[in-house]
């Protein structure tokens, strides 16, 4: 198997009780079926056995999840903001979730790529502020590529794509609004390949895309009620933005067919930087309240393609 990872990847280090946020407090934290037959292995007559059976619980959608202390925090979270099941059994054993983040993982054949999400705000630190364009390293290694429907000629169709993609973000002769805009170009050009798409009127204001049904931190709707409309600065902070959001979701479009809705992920992001604080302290809030919600994610995900302030006509007049 080839593993792709952004040259930034191998530079991110957790600062744990350190850290200006916690990625341990605010959402749901799922248990998975390895970590959980782990657990049952454990002595019953153990402290953190037990802390673990009193917290297992299902949430709606039938997910094994621990359930949070008050202020939602996870109940192994300790007053120094460190792991106490980390501290009684090892990293290795905890969920899955929690090994992994901020990374995520996504397979395609024979090509797994790993980045890392701006919610955490060491990553969104370190990914806001990268000097020069996103760049890739690969390494091959002995493990077999999963069993997988992916269609073969779709999948180079969309990594062509995303490779003329990045090579427009980094197109630095032209203003980041420019370049945005032959981004949806290509979008739109693509999906007409892949098949139609028909963009909706759902009466909206941009404003109200960003109040999520499910509030993680308060300071993410403050950001949200001081909106400021504003022009498009055209810093290497949007075009990391954009590059980011290119990576993480294109190549999805691979099992949906819907390309557009990701390159619009790519120019609301920047609009999100643009309008709600210019930080990298935004964007974390941000992707913690969305990429990190089911709900919030499918809500928004609904509103990329049918929310008529989204449409792609209207993000180009916003762009020019």
């Amino acid at each position: 198997m080839i593993t792709i990872k952004p040259t930034y990847y191998k530079d991110f280090k957790c600062i744990a009780g350190d850290c200006p946020d916690s990625c341990c407090q605010g959402w749901e934290v799922d248990a998975d079926e390895e970590s959980l037959a782990y657990y049952k292995t454990l002595d019953s007559s153990l402290e953190i056995r037990q802390r673990i059976d009193r917290v297992l619980d299902k949430d709606e959608f039938d997910n094994t999840i621990f359930t949070l202390a008050p202020k939602k925090r996870c109940p192994f979270l300790n007053d120094e903001n460190l792991c106490e099941m980390h501290i009684a059994i090892g990293g290795e054993h905890t969920p899955f979730t929690c090994r992994t983040f901020p990374r995520f993982i996504h397979d395609f054949g024979g090509t797994r790529e790993i980045g890392i999400s701006f919610s955490c705000p060491v990553a969104a630190d370190m990914m806001y502020n990268f000097n020069g364009h996103l760049q890739f390293e690969s390494e091959y290694t002995d493990e077999l590529p999963a069993l997988n429907d992916i269609d073969a000629l779709t999948y180079i169709k969309l990594k062509n794509a995303r490779s003329t993609a990045f090579d427009l973000l980094a197109d630095g002769t032209k203003h980041i609004k420019q370049r945005l805009i032959e981004l949806l170009d290509l979008g739109v050009a693509l999906q007409s390949e892949l098949e139609p798409y028909k963009e909706g009127n759902i009466d909206i204001a941009f404003k109200d895309v960003f109040v999520n049904p499910e509030l993680i931190n308060p300071d993410w709707q403050q950001k949200v009620d001081n909106m400021q409309i504003k022009p498009i600065n055209n810093t290497s902070s949007n075009e990391n933005i954009a590059a980011y959001f290119i990576y993480k979701y294109f190549l999805d479009a691979v099992y949906d067919l819907d390309v557009l809705s990701k390159v619009k992920m790519a120019v609301v992001g920047v609009l999100i930087n643009t309008y709600f604080g210019e930080d990298a302290w935004t964007v974390h809030l941000w992707s913690k309240e969305t990429e990190h919600s089911q709900y919030n994610m499918d809500r928004y995900k609904k509103l990329l393609k049918e929310a008529y302030c989204l449409n792609t006509n209207i993000l180009k007049e916003i762009l020019l």
